[in-house]
């Protein structure tokens, strides 16, 4: 009895490492193409951007129960974009706010079984090219749910970082500490 249940435990878990492992793959795969679609343009290939996943994963599984139609995805009709109400949230189960991701560029695109080819047309060949051949983006995140992949761009302006909240301050509070320390230097360099 024991060793049947070690073994459905077993058998559990190499299925369930094993989704895990196709769904970074998927992403892993789709990043790999789009630098080397950037690289193809003479730009520098993306880093990754963890808190640009964690948003990606929130705003992918907003979408994981939607159809693909024209007022989603990579074929969205300017203007037919959806909002979500609890945009405010996603930001900050990320740790993130509207201040640090204004520059960014969200980019979800349906494909039915995520088949790579297709996925990595739906961003280089649609209106998502004209983000991706910029060269003012240089990280990404990457999520996958069901038949949607979504994409965030970052930028390395203040704007742009997709920096968690935290960072964030912590930078504006090292900033203001050099300032003053700079100022103090400058007027006992005066007396």
């Amino acid at each position: 009895m024991a060793s049947r249940l070690l073994l459905a435990l077993l058998a559990i878990s190499i299925l369930s490492s094993d989704r895990l492992v196709k769904c970074d793959s998927e992403e892993d795969n789709l990043l790999q193409g789009i630098n080397s679609y950037r690289t193809s343009l003479n730009l520098t290939a993306l880093t990754k951007n963890d808190n640009a996943k964690c948003l990606a994963k929130g705003i992918a599984d907003q979408f994981k129960n939607q159809l693909c139609t024209n007022t989603t995805g990579a074929d969205t009709v300017p203007g037919t974009e959806p909002q979500f109400s609890n945009y405010p949230t996603l930001l900050a189960n990320c740790h993130l706010n509207v201040s640090v991701t204004r520059d960014g560029a969200i980019m979800p695109a349906c494909v039915s079984n995520l088949v790579p080819s297709l996925v990595l047309t739906n961003f280089t060949q649609s209106q998502y090219s004209s983000y991706l051949n910029d060269s003012k983006y240089t990280q990404i995140g990457i999520s996958s749910k069901n038949d949607w992949m979504v994409v965030i761009l970052t930028t390395n302006t203040p704007e742009g970082s997709y920096l968690s909240v935290e960072s964030a301050s912590l930078i504006l509070k090292s900033s203001f500490a050099y300032q003053l320390l700079f100022l103090l230097v400058g007027f006992v360099l005066l007396l």
